[in-house]
């Protein structure tokens, strides 16, 4: 794994908001590697975006902001219902 993919999987496990970093945390862990220039720079912006905004974008509590409704945005949501199958 390269410098950058290590640097976004480490802050997507070190958050601050617990039910994030459960989301982003496995997410980086599963998906980091798959993901071109475009998806990680998706990533990385969700990151640096409020935890509570990020949050509420994933659960689709709100709209996410078209820069951030992203196709990556869409791979963390599936990968979200699909961790929530996997619970049930």
């Amino acid at each position: 794994m390269d410098d950058r993919r290590k640097k976004l999987k480490f802050r997507a496990w070190r958050r601050g908001f617990r039910e994030i970093d459960l989301i982003l945390g496995p997410f980086a862990e599963r998906s980091l590697a798959d993901l071109d220039e475009a998806g990680l720079g998706a990533f990385e912006a969700l990151l640096d975006a409020p935890d509570q905004d990020v949050y509420a974008w994933i659960t689709e509590a709100v709209p996410a902001p078209t820069a951030y409704d992203t196709p990556t945005l869409a791979l963390i949501r599936a990968f979200r219902f699909e961790m929530a199958k996997q619970q049930q």
